[in-house]
């Protein structure tokens, strides 16, 4: 997790800001301030817990509303005087029920990435009972068919202008890309740059 004896307390009254993101999603749910008693009480309790400063006192997110931020990783920036909460959200953050605190509408794009890293650990691990695993097994001419098989499916599924096909195909393809990707050892992140690079190319 983090060493509490590294994070500089000093230059706000004992204070430091800490600024909690959702783990599934990366979006900002809100920013709080800790004292070390409160960061300690976080990571024990595994609940976010802040201080109030105009209560004077500790208060665990969620302790009225019963909608906690659950610890899942902390990290500090580069002077240790800022903390950033990695958590998962039981319901709205904001006290006035929205998702974020900064008025963000939650988005769930970050979930490729966590499957991406799914299907990496299945292609590492081979666990039994696993369709992925199946794949990883079979080799890359089973992979491919399947991408090719996905195509076309969703090709036809456009054809037939049918949207609940449209997008149970397209799910399917973009998963079998991912096994073929992870097949490959391309990172996702590698697609996903070179989708960047040319779209700037073609804005300049």
């Amino acid at each position: 997790m983090i060493d509490i004896t590294k994070i500089d307390f000093s230059k706000n009254f004992g204070l430091v800001p800490a600024i909690v993101i959702d783990n599934s999603t990366g979006q900002v749910l809100m920013l709080g301030f800790m004292n070390q008693e409160a960061l300690s009480k976080t990571i024990d309790t595994k609940l976010v817990t802040f201080y109030s400063r105009t209560r004077k006192t500790l208060w665990t997110k969620g302790e009225s509303s019963k909608n906690f931020l659950h610890l899942v990783d902390i990290k500090t920036d580069c002077d240790n005087d800022t903390i950033l909460i990695f958590a998962k959200p039981d319901g709205p953050t904001c006290h006035l029920g929205n998702y974020s605190c900064f008025g963000l509408e939650r988005s769930n794009t970050k979930f490729l990435e966590y499957l991406y890293e799914l299907i990496k650990d299945r292609k590492k691990n081979l666990p039994e009972g696993s369709y992925t695993t199946e794949l990883f097994k079979s080799g890359i001419n089973r992979i491919v068919q399947k991408v090719g098989e996905e195509a076309i499916e969703t090709i036809i599924a456009v054809k037939n202008d049918n949207r609940e096909e449209i997008i149970n195909e397209v799910s399917d393809l973009i998963y079998h890309l991912l096994v073929m990707l992870s097949e490959k050892n391309i990172e996702l992140n590698v697609i996903i740059k070179n989708l960047e690079e040319r779209h700037t190319k073609k804005t300049n």
